[in-house]
């Protein structure tokens, strides 16, 4: 098992710095530019629309989940194991410099997670819940590649529902070992992780069982405590070490540009290492997000991608950034630092003691509880474009649960390197699709700056783009915004 992990670390670094990594920086910086640095500019926008009033249906029901819910089920998947383990692990094996990265390509990646998006929300179509959409469906409708979209939900499918499921599985159950062990003195229980998965595994059937609607509201309660809590624990760390901040902001800079002596990381593997890590965490760019993008209802497909892109510095820059605070605060020496959890939990006992090995297990148990949940979303809007039959579905949902209790009691680094490959392949298959469209989304960027110039609060009709097929929804300006009254029900 050790050497096909290794055989996959190998293989999976020199397809991610040859082939992904050139597409990811040159896609992002095209985007950027030829956008006008949107993720930047219209930065004060993103929080408008995050708080949009949610069209409704003739019967005054609201046509599908609202922005901001949209939001909280990106932000599930995208808050989890990776701020945490994920980061840890880019610091242990390409230190501080990495944290750099993470930034730099959080920015770029944030044009890309517009695309993306404001694409799957043009493309989207409508079901029993709402609408559901993504880069399959764009894929399919936007490039007329229904086989290109069935690969691509394939490999979504291997990679969040299974594989990144069953990591974030495994992290909770490893942080309550951890806690428990430190708590009694000794070793946890060997049954420990069963325990733990069969609970989140039944935690998550009880939800995912229950449709989009319930996944909204579980991710819109769930994402903000989660952060919260996060952090005031962060916050707590960085005051207990307040005197370090300067050298650790001094060292992520200088260590991005050059070689690392402490943790022998070269300046090409710290560069890959953030990257990687970055997407996994962010998202941006990788094709799961425009899944929840597209559920939203909405007047306009730029209001979601623009939600996006903040979703990706809610992200880095605020949960990434407290975890990398947390370690070069507190281990300013990472000279035989341990890889992952164990490296953050070590920065928590150094600064705070031993019971913050509790708390951060509770705020794990969130956090990927929460990305077990946005997986399972992104897989759902894969699978009912593959198949609608509901019982595909139903065997869907059974799967993803046995994953979660599989994963809870496997040994990680073979899934990690597994997942690492699955979510390159996916973002090369995403890239290329957002590469051919991206002339539709500067037209719709252009169309939503001139209502905004007008006055107006922008809506799009599919009339809009004449020369654009495949567009489902978006009939007329009725349908998009909605009755302004909701009619009286006898």
């Amino acid at each position: 098992m050790e050497s096909v992990a290794t055989w996959l670390a190998t293989n999976g670094d020199l397809f991610w710095t040859w082939v992904v990594l050139p597409i990811v920086v040159l896609l992002g910086l095209y985007l950027t530019i030829r956008s006008g640095v949107v993720q930047f500019r219209l930065f004060p926008e993103m929080f408008r629309t995050l708080g949009d009033r949610t069209p409704r249906d003739a019967n005054g029901e609201p046509q599908s989940v609202s922005a901001f819910q949209a939001f909280t089920i990106s932000a599930a998947s995208r808050v989890g194991t990776g701020n945490i383990a994920g980061v840890a692990t880019a610091i242990a094996v390409g230190g501080p410099g990495a944290v750099f990265w993470m930034w730099l390509m959080a920015f770029i990646g944030a044009a890309s997670a517009f695309a993306e998006s404001t694409l799957a929300q043009l493309f989207k179509v409508r079901d029993r819940d709402g609408f559901r959409g993504g880069p399959a469906y764009y894929m399919q409708r936007g490039l007329n590649a229904r086989w290109l979209g069935v690969i691509f939900a394939v490999i979504l499918i291997v990679c969040f529902p299974i594989a990144f499921s069953s990591l974030q599985a495994n992290t909770i159950a490893a942080a309550l070992d951890g806690a428990v062990a430190s708590a009694t003195g000794g070793s946890a229980p060997a049954w420990l992780p069963w325990v733990a998965g069969v609970v989140v595994a039944l935690l998550t059937a009880l939800v995912v069982f229950g449709g989009v609607r319930r996944i909204a509201h579980v991710t819109q309660a769930v994402v903000p405590l989660m952060a919260l809590a996060y952090l005031l624990i962060g916050l707590a760390v960085v005051a207990v070490s307040w005197e370090r901040i300067p050298q650790a902001v001094g060292t992520i800079f200088s260590d991005a540009f050059g070689y690392n002596e402490v943790v022998g990381a070269a300046f090409g593997y710290i560069v890959l290492t953030g990257i990687k890590r970055g997407m996994f965490s962010n998202e941006a760019g990788l094709g799961s997000a425009p899944n929840a993008g597209a559920s939203a209802a909405v007047t306009h497909p730029v209001k979601q991608g623009l939600v996006q892109s903040l979703g990706v510095y809610f992200d880095t820059f605020l949960i990434c950034s407290i975890t990398a605070f947390i370690i070069l605060t507190a281990v300013p020496d990472l000279a035989g630092a341990p890889v992952g959890l164990e490296l953050t939990q070590i920065a928590l006992v150094g600064a705070l003691g031993d019971w913050s090995l509790l708390a951060l297990a509770v705020i794990i148990f969130l956090l990927a509880f929460s990305s077990i949940i946005g997986n399972y979303y992104y897989g759902e809007a894969s699978i009912e474009f593959i198949s609608t039959r509901r019982s595909v579905l139903m065997g869907y949902r059974a799967f993803v649960v046995i994953a979660v209790l599989v994963g809870s009691v496997l040994s990680a680094d073979v899934v990690w390197s597994f997942a690492d490959a699955a979510m390159g392949f996916m973002a090369l298959t995403n890239l290329v699709a957002l590469a051919l469209l991206s002339g539709i989304v500067f037209a719709l960027l252009k169309d939503y700056q001139r209502q905004r110039r007008a006055g107006r609060d922008p809506v799009f009709t599919r009339d809009l783009l004449p020369g654009v097929s495949g567009i489902e929804c978006w009939q007329d300006e009725l349908s998009v915004t909605g009755p302004l009254e909701v009619p009286h029900r006898r």
